[in-house]
């Protein structure tokens, strides 16, 4: 069976020339898109930003400077996962996640000057 990216330049390579900051900034893009798009009844394009997600957090476990953030990385996957597709067990809210990639959306636009 051969994998399809939804991202292939990222999977190409690229995505280990950005920042740790970075990729978690491109995954709460997607994350963002998964419930714009589910706040607007879109399900079909709200669960393909929530695979692009899924997909950006394991290129991110896959990258090797990454390596002491496995713990952290592997638990939002587990908590994404938890709250879009399984039954919300850790209580997240939209809110929360929002609130979570924010951080990592302020702290890459201060890395490149804006």
């Amino acid at each position: 069976m051969k994998l399809t990216y939804q991202h292939k330049q990222l999977a190409a390579g690229r995505w280990r020339e950005l920042s740790f900051i970075e990729q978690m900034a491109n995954i709460g893009s997607e994350v963002e898109r998964t419930i714009a798009w589910r706040e607007k009844a879109d399900s079909d394009y709200s669960q393909q930003a929530f695979f692009r997600a899924l997909e950006l957090v394991d290129f991110t476990l896959a990258d090797p400077k990454n390596r002491k953030r496995l713990k952290e990385l592997a638990r939002v996957r587990e908590a994404l996962v938890d709250y879009f597709w399984g039954e919300n067990q850790y209580a997240s809210s939209d809110r929360l996640w929002r609130n979570y990639f924010y951080a990592f959306n302020y702290a890459a636009a201060l890395q490149k000057g804006r």
